[in-house]
This record gives C-alpha cells, sequence and structure tokens, in this order.
C-alpha cells in the first residue's frame, strides 16, 4: 500500500464516482481503478461497490475511511512540519467561505496568533463541496460553512446565525428594481427568500457570494442580500444603505472538523472559534433588542 492508492481512496470516498475522483486527481480512470484494485488486493476486501451511480463504500470500506483519513494526515502534517521553521510547533489548516473571512475568522486568526504564537496557521477560501472532500480526505483541519454535509468521523457544530440585510445603493428607489441581485447563500436562504417574496420574479443577475453581490451594486448600482457583518463599513460611510422595512434573514454558520482528532492544536483552535462565536451570538441579540 502506498499514499498515492489511499489519497484515491479517499478521493472516490467524497465524490462518490470513480469518475470524478480521476478529475479531481487529474489522473485517467483507469489509473483510479487499478490504484483502488491494488489497494482491495493489499487489504483482501472489497471497499467500494460499483454501480451505475457510481460508487459506495461497503462496510469494511466505512471502517477503513477513517484509518484512511488518519494515515493521509499524518503524511500531510509531516510534510508540512518538516518545512516549519524551528519557532513552530505545529500547523493546521483552516478553509471557510468568504463571507466568514469578513471580520469573523481574521479576528480569530489574530487571537490565535496572540495566544499560540508557535503555531503555524494556514487560510483558505473555499465552498462547501470542496471544504467537505478535504474534511474527508483528512487535509483540512477545520472548515467553516453555511451548508455543511454529515459525514462519517466528522463533527458539525453550529457557531452562530448571520443576519442578512437586504442592502441597496439608491433608498429612494422602490424596491424590487430590475438591478437587485440575487446571491445563493443556500437552500435556507432560499426558502425564507420565496416565502416573503413569493410574487418576485427570476431577478436579471444571481452571484455565488455576497463579496461579488456587493462589488456590483457598487460598480453598477442595485441591491441584494449580505450579512450585516459585511456591510457595516459601507453603511458607515453611506455607500450602501439597508432597504426600509426589509425583511431580515437567518443564514446559520457551522464549523466542521474531525471527531476523533487528538491533535491539541485543533482543540485549541476550536476552543477560539468558540470563543468569537460567542461575541457574535451577543451581538446578534443585542442589536435584534
Amino acid at each position: 500500500m502506498d499514499f498515492e492508492q489511499v489519497r484515491t481512496f479517499l478521493s472516490v470516498a467524497a465524490n462518490g464516482s470513480f469518475l470524478e475522483a480521476a478529475k479531481r486527481l487529474h489522473v485517467t480512470q483507469s489509473t483510479v481503478s487499478a490504484r483502488i484494485q491494488n489497494l482491495e488486493d493489499y487489504l483482501g476486501t472489497r471497499l467500494f461497490v460499483r454501480n451505475r451511480a457510481g460508487a459506495s463504500l461497503t462496510p469494511t470500506g466505512k471502517r477503513f475511511l477513517r484509518h484512511a483519513k488518519s494515515l493521509l494526515l499524518t503524511l500531510e502534517q509531516a510534510r508540512h512540519d518538516v518545512g516549519l521553521p524551528g519557532r513552530f510547533r505545529a500547523s493546521i489548516t483552516v478553509g471557510a467561505r468568504i463571507a466568514l473571512w469578513e471580520g469573523f475568522l481574521p479576528q480569530w486568526v489574530g487571537h490565535m496568533r496572540e495566544t499560540a504564537p508557535d503555531i503555524s496557521i494556514r487560510s483558505e477560501i473555499s465552498f462547501e463541496e470542496d471544504l467537505m472532500r478535504r474534511l474527508v480526505e483528512g487535509t483540512l483541519d477545520i472548515g467553516l460553512m453555511y451548508t455543511p454535509q454529515h459525514s462519517p468521523g466528522l463533527e458539525v457544530e453550529h457557531l452562530f446565525d448571520e443576519r442578512l440585510v437586504l442592502l441597496t445603493t439608491n433608498p429612494e428607489q422602490a424596491w424590487p428594481g430590475p438591478d437587485y441581485i440575487y446571491v445563493n447563500w443556500g437552500p435556507a436562504f432560499y426558502a425564507q427568500h420565496r416565502d416573503n417574496f413569493p410574487d418576485l420574479e427570476r431577478p436579471a443577475q444571481t452571484v455565488n457570494i455576497g463579496w461579488l453581490g456587493i462589488q456590483l451594486i457598487l460598480c453598477n448600482g442595485g441591491s441584494c442580500f449580505v450579512p450585516i457583518r459585511m456591510a457595516e463599513a459601507f453603511i458607515d460611510s453611506q455607500r450602501l444603505f439597508v432597504v426600509p422595512d426589509s425583511p431580515e434573514f437567518k443564514l446559520p454558520a457551522y464549523m466542521v472538523y474531525p471527531r476523533e482528532s487528538e491533535a491539541e492544536v485543533v482543540s485549541q483552535a476550536l476552543a477560539g472559534l468558540r470563543l468569537f462565536a460567542e461575541n457574535e451570538r451577543q451581538k446578534y441579540t443585542e442589536d435584534a433588542g
């Protein structure tokens, strides 16, 4: 058994498909099949059930999954730690949606640098699909997102609820206007949006991140929903305004991490995230009051 076989196994498990795993790993599908076959021969058991829908883990495959993640995580940590300067005792990789890097996570990083200056932090931006895949593969220590998936061996913990507010460049213009931009914040937002605006026609513009929505309306005028945390600076400078009498929506934010992680650095990072999440919850309660 080699680590490319383990990496390939985790990719197939995360994507549910030999073909998709091949695309992710930038190899041919036959290479993926050969690696899995060699791994199954080494372990003496079948790891996947193959069918037209893709590939699903067998019971023994599910048992091997936890060990595979540990093996790969150990390798990745070893590779990174070997290259760390001597002043660092450990490293951690954290990935999140871009909106959570507005205020919340930078403050947490600052806290970690002050309380644990001997820990190297790798910060990344990504979407739920990639964050969950890397958590399953073991190449990400903590992922923060809005629509997590449940996966064996991973803990999903609610942090706080975002306050989504409707911003506009022109508070005098009647809403909705032709320049409204729908930001796809996921299924929970879609349901709230549909219930509040059942007769609203499909907007001419749709984006997948709030930052992009803000950039478009700042340049061209218009309106969109974004977290109040992202909006405050623009509201204070009167570049953007909250649409009068518009509803606010809640968008739960979660952190996802390995359930059985024994790394002290992960526990320290999680404690810090919980601390700043409590601050966010208190701010929301005070603003609502």
